[in-house]
């Protein structure tokens, strides 16, 4: 096999020669830097080097481009080369273009022309998608084998917790021919209880309906701590715990995060986050999920899978948190970080049909089923915002349903602004989903103007909904103080009116800031009452808490 492949196209000769020069100045050595003058003839290039069995570690392509643009290229490119990593070149000019076409593709970067000096401005992002690209891999990926039902609650929830872990899995619907061979080949039989989902291994191994537990072991996620004793235990692996990961260990805490399913929480279900700081361009919140996920491991930081606190433990000095299964672990100090979770939808029928075209949050593995169908969702913050953007691609309309009389009170203006140019979204203000009703899965959504009381039937077979915020707390009962809705106290918020410290305060000082009303018990993120909902504010905060866990530590 040959060196990985830095292709840039665009179809200005001069510039074409510049980059490529200066991509071999810094990277020939260990990289094959080539080059193409147009998208079609990129596309040609890239299938000789798919053939040959080589690979290509990352694609540099001129926004402006006769035939094909950039972006219609980088889309192209992506069906014969999804792991190579991908920056758009654009002239200042054509900045804002350039981003709002970004959301059309998953591109890691955009660069401006001209990019002199090329060590400032054009090395640090070529290193960067370099680096992603190397920790990705781009050897032939052993896939786990999935067959299960379309619209079966306990298909979905397998093939989401995969996906959202970012384990490579294919699909496969029973009744399909390769589904069918599979369940022969495992003597399984799909009506029979407890088989569907049915799970093959790379080995070969089959695990008939497996809890998360056992499919994450299977898969490789650790589940099991490897001490007893930590500096400090994270409890949620969101944007708030990940950021407190990444600052514990680097900061040589010995470090455990805790994480009932997946790491990222509502975040890393995003389709697209492009308010956030150093991202001009957007990430999806896998994308940074992923980043912050790597960056946590490589400073020492454990991630357990699939493991649910369920009681906080206060032993004289220690902290610590039971599992289900009987088992605990203890540190010197706690940073919750358990995020919130969306508000069930109070609907005729939704019960029966949850998992069967409802949902709650982005469920991204349904995209492909979605294509020429009417998708519903439900909510009007930024979350359900990002939804109706990413399934505006695939659905043949998509309907945002708002309870409120606007979205500017609840979704960021650069977000309803998207909305607006996408011609099959459509904003439904001061209206509300009164029933869902279908036969085995979801056909219909009855929706209620609250303002005439008119019922409009919608002929819709998903639903995705992304209302309210209930916080993940019940486990905490008794031990901590929380607010009327469950969200947890902490710093000032504890203190009476008086000045005076919460009941069972045993230290001689107030509550640090973000530390609950057991010394030693962090808060960050969205559990915390009156936090901001914002991926930047809990990642702040995460880091925040680990500080003042040194303070706590030294005091």
């Amino acid at each position: 096999m040959g060196k990985p492949v830095l292709l840039t196209v665009d179809d200005d000769p001069s510039v074409s020669r510049a980059v490529a020069r200066d991509l071999r100045r810094r990277y020939g050595e260990d990289y094959r830097v080539m080059r193409a003058d147009s998208g079609p003839q990129a596309l040609d290039a890239l299938k000789e080097i798919k053939l040959r069995g080589d690979r290509v570690a990352a694609i540099l392509a001129d926004y402006r481009m006769p035939q094909m643009n950039g972006i219609e290229f980088l889309e192209a490119a992506m069906d014969l080369f999804p792991r190579a990593r991908r920056a758009l070149l654009t002239a200042y000019a054509d900045t804002d273009a350039a981003i709002q076409a970004i959301n059309v593709v998953d591109v890691d970067h955009y660069l401006l022309k001209p990019w002199d000096p090329p060590e400032e401005k054009l090395y640090p992002v070529v290193d960067a998608l370099i680096a992603t690209w190397q920790a990705a891999g781009d050897s032939p990926v052993e896939e786990i084998k999935v067959v299960g039902h379309q619209f079966s609650p306990a298909s979905f929830e397998l093939r989401d917790f995969l996906a959202r872990n970012q384990v490579p899995y294919r699909w496969y619907l029973a009744d399909s021919s390769e589904g069918r061979r599979l369940l022969e080949s495992a003597d399984a039989d799909p009506q029979a209880p407890d088989v569907i989902p049915l799970v093959v291994t790379p080995e070969g191994e089959v695990l008939r309906n497996p809890s998360p537990n056992e499919l994450a072991t299977r898969v490789g996620l650790a589940t099991n701590p490897t001490e007893k004793f930590y500096d400090v235990i994270i409890v949620g692996g969101g944007p708030a715990g990940l950021g407190a990961a990444v600052y514990a260990a680097s900061e040589g805490l010995r470090t455990v995060l805790v994480e009932q399913q997946a790491t990222g929480g509502q975040a890393g279900q995003s389709s697209r986050i492009e308010n956030y700081l150093g991202f001009p361009d957007g990430v999806s919140g896998a994308q940074l999920t992923d980043r912050a996920r790597r960056q946590a491991i490589k400073f020492g930081a454990e991630i357990l899978t699939t493991r649910k606190a369920c009681e906080l433990i206060v032993k004289g000095s220690a902290r610590g948190v039971k599992f289900e299964d009987g088992t605990e672990i203890a540190a010197h100090a706690v940073v919750l970080a358990t995020g919130v979770s969306y508000r069930r939808l109070q609907a005729s029928g939704i019960d029966d049909l949850t998992g069967r075209g409802v949902y709650y949050g982005s469920a991204a593995v349904e995209a492909p089923a979605c294509a020429g169908q009417e998708v519903v969702i439900v909510g009007g913050a930024n979350s359900a915002g990002q939804a109706a953007v990413f399934f505006s691609r695939h659905a043949s309309k998509v309907r945002l349903v708002v309870r409120g009389a606007n979205l500017e009170a609840s979704m960021s203006a650069y977000l309803i602004k998207q909305l607006a140019e996408i011609e099959n979204v459509q904003v439904q203000t001061r209206t509300t989903v009164c029933a869902c009703l279908g036969e085995g899965r979801l056909q219909r959504i009855d929706l209620k103007n609250e303002d005439t009381g008119e019922i409009e039937p919608v002929d819709a077979g998903f639903c995705f909904v992304f209302i309210g915020a209930a916080p993940l707390t019940d486990w905490m009962d008794g031990v901590l103080v929380r607010d009327e809705a469950g969200f947890v106290l902490a710093g000032t918020d504890l203190l009476g009116e008086d000045g005076a410290r919460p009941k069972g305060w045993n230290a001689d000082r107030d509550p640090f800031p973000l530390e609950t009303s057991v010394p030693g018990v962090f808060v960050a993120g969205d559990v915390r009452s009156q936090s901001v909902k914002r991926v930047a504010s809990a990642v702040g905060e995460g880091a925040m808490a680990v500080t003042l866990v040194h303070r706590y530590l030294s005091s």
